[in-house]
């Protein structure tokens, strides 16, 4: 084995190590990243030549954890690693969004990064070293690649930025980002954060940057020492530079003109595949197969330089507005009458229906990852059918698309929800997408605040979201940004850079950028278009409805959260569950009790308001401390010689002494009180035992004291 190992230091004393040459030897390129206990194996494959007719790059990322790296089994029937988790899911996608757009454009082999987390320290978080763990595999590999590249968490803990942060301090931190780039650029940004202002975002991806540029140096160091510096030559596309020129001089002008005419998304799509259709009939009717795939790729070419000319010259885009203004907007709430809150939010040609449903702690989504694992109480799902798009496409569950977009917008609407003391609910939100041009992601963030309010759910604030684009000329140094993207501006342009937040900040956002040499200057401007853009549409969401209705619907579930001592939790529950099961059958709510520090949560949910009371009150007379000198509605439970014991709440009896039943003097207990009388008492006294002294006297009138005797005469 020729080991060979590189390391290097996050600034504060931490150190990441690259170590490769001992694992996997006959994939392309592999490494093993380590930071603490945590490891991950990484391994790239790239097949040498690429699949006729094939003009993208195939590439597949897959990160999993093995979950004997925490030294666990895994749960269910199989005991095994299955399909990738939505963690699993959304970790890949962040590292293929960070590679992909580094290949060279002519590289179409088929590609696979698999990404494996071999050892977890519960304290170090793998997410954040996973880009680096692929780009440093493929840097050690003689695949052509543009990069390296690497990913870093930036949070801000206790008002400092602090690089890869440790889970623990992580919970203070106001801010977190994973942020992807080159030695130069910055390539991806996702994240979450409290209500920042643009400003301080861009200084958290400065920040960043400056790690990556040491991560990305050690990447380089590494391949100078395996020798991989020479990358391997390849020849992946045809080409026909007559055909292109023939190509350019038959569509620009009819391409642009169609781009000026302010047609709609179907319109412009139909014009645009006439015009390919005309030109490919100049060729004859027998045209090779080569001819016809690259006088479809050229047509590309021509579109994609077309529209992009017409925005930088003209300021003009496909559907006729300007590079600021957003698209007309209609919402509405409450159009399912059955659902708990539901709200439609059109912009555009890009409509979302988004329902809420409020449920009980049963209702929780268990989550079980070698990393991960816990429970959830805010679930968001995000789903993209084909009609949404005109197309015919097969339901075959959630991609891995619909996963991040869902992310995206559960990341936004989790910052406002209110605390567990104020909503007790298992929130689930469903965003069904029934209309698609341009951040349907953004949609589903804007109706589902406005389903969230229509629920009655007490939000701190709306939160609103918009898509940014952006178009340059390297050449010229001209660019444009632009507010409210189509699809076809986020297909042909440089960035996808979405924004969520209320009126106070940012509260979360995704970036993929396409170009190298984004400058900070247009990160910032963008970042001022985007809040102009958020502003905007939050005032009309507000149409609609600015505030969360004062009450649930009708219709809707009620919950109530109890906190009692936890000596009381066995009592609630009774032996063996019988008390709490005797509790919801009669009550019909449902009651669930969890042990929370020295307290216990207990949750009663039912769907109507006397099932509440009657849980509620038979809970809290359990777990109730006797309060002396407060009076009780006592059952007498039996009759002894010198007096009786009295309930007086559930399990809690006290003794009501002989002495203390009436002011006369009782000789015996005969006919005085039987068992399963109901009188009332008065607490006196609960000695260093927990024994309760009761009395019945002091609740009763005094009787008059008898006359003095007459003093005798002199």
């Amino acid at each position: 084995m020729n080991v060979i190992k590189k390391s290097f230091d996050l600034g504060d004393g931490r150190t990441i190590e690259i170590e490769t040459g001992k694992l996997a030897k006959q994939a392309d390129g592999s490494v093993v990243v380590k930071m603490g206990d945590t490891m991950l194996l990484a391994t790239v494959v790239s097949t040498v030549g690429a699949k006729a007719g094939v003009d993208f790059l195939p590439l597949s990322v897959d990160y999993q954890e093995k979950y004997a790296a925490a030294g666990r089994i895994p749960g269910g029937f199989l005991r095994r690693e299955a399909r990738l988790s939505d963690y699993e899911v959304l970790i890949s996608r962040l590292v293929d969004r960070a590679l992909r757009p580094m290949f060279p454009e002519d590289y179409h082999s088929d590609t696979q990064v698999m990404i494996s987390l071999i050892s977890s320290d519960k304290n170090i978080m793998p997410d954040c070293l996973a880009g680096l763990a692929a780009s440093a595999a493929i840097a050690v590999s003689d695949i052509p690649f543009n990069g390296p590249i690497s990913e870093v968490r930036v949070a801000r803990i206790d008002g400092k930025f602090v690089i890869n942060p440790y889970v623990s301090d992580l919970e203070r931190a106001d801010m977190e980002f994973l942020v992807a780039g080159t030695e130069n650029d910055i390539v991806m940004v996702e994240g979450e954060c409290d209500e920042i202002s643009e400003t301080e975002m861009v200084e958290a991806i400065e920040f960043a940057h400056k790690a990556i540029v040491v991560q990305v140096q050690a990447q380089k160091e590494l391949a100078e020492l395996v020798g991989k510096t020479v990358k391997r030559t390849y020849s992946h596309e045809d080409s026909n530079s007559e055909l292109k020129e023939q190509v350019y001089a038959f569509a620009y002008d009819k391409v642009y003109a169609i781009a000026k005419s302010n047609t709609s998304k179907g319109e412009r799509g139909d014009a645009f595949g006439a015009i390919l259709m005309d030109f490919i009939a100049t060729l004859g009717e027998d045209i090779d197969d080569v001819t016809g795939f690259l006088s479809k790729k050229y047509f590309h070419d021509v579109q994609y330089d077309a529209i992009r000319n017409l925005v930088l010259d003209e300021g003009i885009r496909l559907d006729g507005r300007d590079v600021r203004t957003v698209r007309p907007i209609w919402s509405e709430v409450g159009y399912l009458p059955a659902a708990h809150g539901s709200a439609v939010f059109t912009r555009g040609e890009t409509q979302s229906l988004t329902t809420v449903t409020l449920g009980s702690k049963d209702d929780e989504q268990m989550i079980d990852g070698a990393f991960v694992n816990g429970y959830n109480k805010f679930l968001l799902h995000y789903n993209f059918p084909g009609f949404s798009t005109g197309e015919v496409r097969p339901n075959r569950g959630a991609g891995r698309r619909e996963i991040g977009h869902g992310n995206l917008a559960m990341r936004s609407l989790k910052k406002v929800l209110p605390g567990l003391e104020e909503n007790p609910y298992t929130i689930r939100i469903v965003s069904d997408i029934l209309e698609s041009n341009g951040s349907s992601s953004m949609a589903t963030v804007c109706a589902g605040t406005l389903a969230l309010m229509d629920a009655g759910i007490k939000i701190k604030a709306p939160v609103s979201g918009i898509a940014m684009g952006l178009i340059t000329d390297e050449k010229t140094g001209k660019y444009a940004i632009l507010s409210d993207i189509l699809g076809d501006e986020d297909h042909l342009g440089d960035m996808d850079f979405k924004v969520t937040g209320t009126e106070k900040g940012i509260v979360a956002c995704q970036m993929d950028l396409k170009i190298n040499g984004l400058k900070w200057e247009v990160l910032t401007n963008a970042l001022n278009q985007a809040k102009e853009a958020r502003l905007h549409i939050l005032n009309e969401m507000k149409k609609t409805i600015s505030a969360p209705r004062e009450d649930y619907k009708d219709h809707a579930p009620r919950i109530v959260s109890l906190s009692i001592d936890k000596e009381f939790i066995g009592a609630v529950i009774g032996p063996g569950g019988k008390i709490i099961q005797e509790m919801q059958r009669e009550t019909g709510a449902s009651i669930s009790i969890e042990e929370v520090g020295n307290k216990g949560i207990v949750e009663i949910f039912a769907d109507n308001k006397a099932a509440i009371d009657a849980a509620v009150g038979r809970i809290n007379a359990i777990a109730a401390k006797p309060d002396i000198g407060a009076t009780y509605d006592g059952k007498v439970k039996s009759i002894m010689p010198f007096g009786a014991f009295v309930e007086i709440m559930p399990g809690k009896d006290g003794l009501l002494h002989i002495s203390e039943i009436a002011w006369e003097r009782l000789e015996t207990m005969d006919g005085v009180l039987k068992e399963g009388d109901k009188i009332q008492v008065k607490l006196l006294d609960i000695d260093k035992q927990g024994k309760m002294k009761l009395s019945r006297k002091a609740l009763l009138p005094r009787p008059p004291r008898p006359e003095a005797a007459a003093a005798p005469q002199a």
